[in-house]
């Protein structure tokens, strides 16, 4: 087990996400930075979907009640192990009694710590992704335990690498949405060359940008979103759905984040800078 002393601002158990729901409007869910998780997976030899947990901002406090291995991955937010530094990207052992410390945010905005074998809460819908209401609660509080199992030996092919900063950049890579030809010469200027910050409106379901261009009136049926999806308001505003997004929406949908550029927004905080370059 993995008892949660202190959970921080928002700790969640995520895996890749929960598939097939959508038409029933249950959302993706699962992790926000797949780049950081699937690498953090790999160095432990996981399967790419075994649950970790997703620290957003400002990290817990975890006492681990079993051995095992463990893998940093994501945002820099000056871990410890014991009081002693440890750094993303490295397979650490780590014994009963070991107290896993998060502290300042350096870089990035959401980390991730995965175990070997993954952790293991129960499943809803064939996911172990935390999603309210689709499981009791949507994040983890203080004093819950989490399960995983002991691992006593293990002889990891890497041990550590280094990533590149793929996160560091502020440019979006996209490609045209639905909507897209709705937008004018003007909007069209102003989508691609605005450098736009995020606003405090950011979360697991979306990030909305502060500044504003030219509105529309263009009206559309409710249709199908995705994760990275960007709807256009009537007022000029632009937003960004995320894995925890709803299914569908009536905005006109006038660009799609690429994969990659869905990990580096997860990674963005408010005030941030964004561009957007088209694909």
């Amino acid at each position: 087990m993995l008892k949660v002393l202190k959970s921080g601002f928002f700790l969640s158990v995520q895996d890749l996400g929960r598939l097939g729901h959508r038409h029933v409007g249950v959302p993706i869910s699962g992790v926000l930075d797949t780049i950081a998780v699937k690498r953090a997976n790999k160095m432990l030899e996981n399967d790419p979907s075994d649950s970790v947990l997703e620290i957003t901002m400002t990290g817990p406090t975890l006492l681990f009640e079993a051995d095992t291995y463990i893998c940093l991955a994501g945002a820099q937010m000056s871990a410890t192990l014991n009081n002693k530094p440890i750094e993303n990207y490295q397979v650490i052992k780590v014994s009963k009694g070991d107290i896993l410390s998060y502290g300042r945010l350096e870089n990035g905005f959401r980390n991730y710590l995965a175990v070997k074998g993954g952790f293991r809460t129960s499943e809803v819908l064939g996911s172990r992704s935390q999603y309210f209401p689709i499981t009791p609660s949507k994040c983890i509080a203080d004093g819950e335990e989490i399960p995983f199992d002991e691992i006593k030996a293990f002889d990891p092919s890497l041990t550590e690498v280094k990533m590149k900063k793929y996160f560091e950049t502020g440019t979006l890579e996209v490609h045209k949405g639905p909507e897209f030809s709705i937008l004018t010469d003007r909007q069209l200027g102003e989508v691609f060359s605005k450098t736009f910050t995020v606003s405090k409106a950011n979360n697991r379901m979306a990030y909305q940008l502060s500044e504003l261009i030219e509105g529309h009136k263009h009206s559309m049926l409710t249709s199908g979103t995705l994760p990275g999806t960007v709807q256009f308001t009537p007022a000029g505003r632009l937003i960004i759905l995320m894995k925890d997004g709803q299914t569908t929406g009536g905005y006109p949908r006038i660009l799609q984040l690429s994969e990659e550029s869905i990990c580096v927004l997860a990674q963005k905080k408010f005030g941030d800078f964004l561009s957007f370059k088209l694909l």
